[in-house]
């Protein structure tokens, strides 16, 4: 397959590349776009043959439900029937927007595109890129990140480029992202609402239009057998080639034990890299604000790899408002996690 890729403006978007996108998503096809928070791989999100071009293209496991996109609230009940007034609230604050609800899924939408479940999780997203693919496809699109399955998620075409070349259609190329990490995910399908992925939009922020929220134990590195209901639950996702080693504790601490293991690392000949504070090394990429950890820190994966660096040293952040989102990120990236 020969992939095309359209460089488009993402603030005022040429309806001819959008047309031209829109076709292949109605005639079966997929496309990689932008949206706010990573680059997603779109196909028909009603169209079984469709959605198993995403899985196909990742190789991503069957039972790994996936996030539809929609363009207008309008289009929330042909997905599903039973709608909370929770999620009208949610959506008044927070649509457009990098927040993913999970509901009760109507019959019109395929087993494929929810992983065998019966919910479905849904989002629109603050893109006109994405807004205008969907509008002009005229179907809900269903779309994980564009990326091989397991590695770090794509901030920009060039990611999108490196995994799935040769994979997908087109690639629409509206530059690099906003927000870095995937959405948050919310499920409204039970009594209690409960936190399944975090992300874009904060704990605290749901909390103030929610009251109380239930967090899933996964989130807290806790393993569960309980049903996935979202991505980036069940399997290992965001890893670069490297071994990242997460090291958490009191900031003096943590750095000490980083200038240990660089010293050992370095002792048996591995190349290693630094994230998160400035300690020498073969590679450093330092931190900043928490938005400038998120937005960078799948690039700052891919980068790594780049420079062929074995061993990643990464130190955490705090778990409060996007820190909650950027460490469960590097949780499920690391193969060692060290608490000092």
């Amino acid at each position: 397959m020969q992939t095309r890729v359209l460089k488009v403006n993402p603030k005022n978007p040429s309806l001819s590349q959008i047309r031209q996108a829109s076709k292949i998503i109605r005639s079966g096809g997929t496309v990689a776009f932008p949206t706010e928070t990573v680059y997603g791989l779109g196909a028909n999100a009603l169209d079984s043959k469709a959605v198993k071009k995403i899985f196909d293209a990742k190789g991503r496991p069957a039972d790994n439900p996936l996030i539809i996109h929609i363009s207008d609230v309008a289009d929330l009940g042909i997905l599903s029937n039973n709608i909370p007034k929770t999620a009208f609230d949610l959506m008044e604050d927070f649509w457009p927007g990098p927040l993913t609800i999970v509901l009760k899924k109507s019959k019109i939408v395929p087993k494929i595109t929810t992983g065998g479940l019966d919910t479905v999780a849904i989002r629109i997203p603050k893109n006109k890129i994405a807004l205008e693919l969907i509008r002009y496809s005229g179907t809900p699109i269903a779309a994980p990140s564009a990326n091989v399955a397991g590695r770090p998620s794509p901030t920009r075409a060039q990611h999108v480029i490196d995994d799935l070349s040769g994979k997908t259609s087109m690639i629409l190329d509206g530059g690099p992202t906003k927000i870095g990490i995937e959405s948050t995910v919310i499920d409204l399908s039970r009594k209690t609402p409960m936190l399944l992925r975090p992300g874009g939009v904060t704990l605290e922020q749901l909390q103030k239009v929610l009251g109380k929220i239930a967090i899933h134990p996964i989130i807290h590195g806790k393993k569960t057998k309980t049903i996935h209901r979202s991505p980036g639950m069940k399997y290992r996702h965001y890893s670069p080639r490297a071994k990242i080693i997460l090291i958490e504790g009191q900031k003096a601490i943590v750095n000490k034990k980083i200038s240990q293991l660089l010293q050992s690392y370095k002792k048996q000949g591995l190349r290693v890299g630094i994230l998160g504070t400035n300690i020498k090394s073969d590679m450093t990429i330092t931190q900043g604000s928490q938005e400038k950890i998120a937005a960078n820190l799948f690039r700052s994966f891919r980068e790594f790899d780049a420079e062929k660096i074995d061993i990643i040293l990464a130190r955490g952040t705090s778990r409060k408002g996007l820190g909650l989102g950027i460490m469960n990120r590097l949780r499920k990236a690391s193969y060692r996690k060290i608490i000092v």
